[in-house]
């Protein structure tokens, strides 16, 4: 019987052809990409040569001794507050951190008083990184300063050298160490920008003859030391101007002809 005119369909080796051709297209496109990737590939690439270079700088050279002599004076602090879990538990809970350095030899740490102000007890992190219970010893609010004390043994701290702020310059240049935004023992460098400025303590009152720097002061710099370029103490970093809470190049330091007169104090009767 004939097909019906239905059932007729095309012989299969007509599409022999354009399956051969399509496969033939496929495989030339393959060479000549991989022809051309290969062209691409091949040169070596050799590493460039390393530059040699000379001395550093006369003022780089005392930038990183007086970073390398002064920095293991200088400790993170972090404070804790007590809080309690849902099943009515006290414990405590990081409040906060910021900065400090080493008095003297009996463990005594100064720092700013609202770095431990409200906090239930604070952990001092020496350069070495041992970390040490602190206790408090005496606050100054109206001044911003407090001091704690550690019982670290006399070989792990180094106090800090002591110069004076009455004879400072605008001009002069000056260096903080601290903890900004938890980043520990990082250096920052500017100049005096201005002195005898006033600003305002926690509690009100005016502090006076404060030291204004643009080294970048940050949150967690609080309490650290601003040195002269002998590596001496002359202030205690303490506010910035920000309407960021950042740095905007305008910082304010407690001098430490201030520091020198209210230290003595709370170590002999905890308090101005």
């Amino acid at each position: 019987m004939d097909p019906t005119p239905h059932d007729r369909r095309p012989p299969r080796r007509s599409l022999v052809l354009p399956l051969a051709i399509l496969v033939l297209a496929v495989v030339l496109a393959a060479r000549l990409v991989g022809g051309f990737v290969g062209q691409r590939a091949a040169p070596a690439v050799e590493p460039r040569p390393v530059t040699a270079r000379g001395d550093l700088a006369e003022d780089e050279k005392s930038t990183i001794e007086l970073f390398r002599r002064a920095s293991p004076s200088v400790v993170f602090i972090t404070t804790v507050a007590r809080g309690f879990t849902g099943f009515f538990e006290i414990e405590e809970v990081p409040q906060g951190t910021g900065s400090g350095f080493v008095w003297d030899g009996e463990g005594h740490v100064v720092t700013n008083f609202h770095v431990i102000r409200g906090a239930s007890g604070a952990r001092v992190t020496l350069h070495d990184q041992s970390e040490w219970p602190a206790t408090l010893v005496g606050v100054a609010p109206d001044q911003d300063l407090a001091v704690l004390r550690i019982e670290a043994p006399a070989a792990k701290l180094a106090p800090i050298l002591v110069g004076t702020s009455r004879d400072l310059q605008v001009g002069q240049k000056v260096f903080a160490i601290g903890n900004p935004f938890g980043l520990d023992f990082t250096l920052t460098t500017g100049i005096v920008s201005a002195l005898g400025r006033s600003i305002r303590s926690l509690t009100g009152r005016p502090i006076e003859d404060v030291i204004q720097t643009d080294a970048a002061i940050n949150p967690g710099n609080s309490g650290g030391p601003l040195l002269d370029s002998a590596g001496r103490l002359v202030g205690v970093n303490t506010q910035i101007a920000s309407p960021s809470g950042a740095s905007a190049g305008i910082g304010f330091a407690v001098p430490v002809d201030t520091v020198g007169r209210i230290v003595p104090q709370l170590l002999r009767h905890g308090k101005v």
